[in-house]
């Protein structure tokens, strides 16, 4: 696995969400819920598909609030296994929205 130039990455940013951000060395979204119940389920859907990736996200909860900064630590940078999770954050937030 090989960690992705800037150009790389500005041409794969079209493949996620556009609530995703590059800041510095990580891929980076904000979710929000209408309470930590909400908060916390979601996060345990983004560990059960985190793990099938074998691939864990850095996050932080604070009640309503899920912040996720994806970055492959062997590559000290960004990689694909990064896009794939996002993706699959993508697909899960999207079957949960109305």
């Amino acid at each position: 696995m090989e960690k992705l130039n800037k150009l790389e990455i500005q041409e794969r940013l079209p493949e996620i969400d556009a609530c995703w951000l590059v800041k510095g060395k990580f891929l980076h979204r904000e979710f929000h819920f209408k309470d930590f119940v909400e908060a916390f389920s979601f996060m345990t859907a983004v560990a059960l598909l985190a793990e099938k990736l074998n691939h864990h996200p850095n996050w932080k909860n604070v009640y309503n609030k899920v912040t996720i900064a994806l970055n492959t630590h062997d590559v000290d940078g960004i990689s694909t296994k990064d896009f794939d999770l996002a993706k699959a954050i993508d697909q899960l937030i999207s079957k949960k929205q109305p």
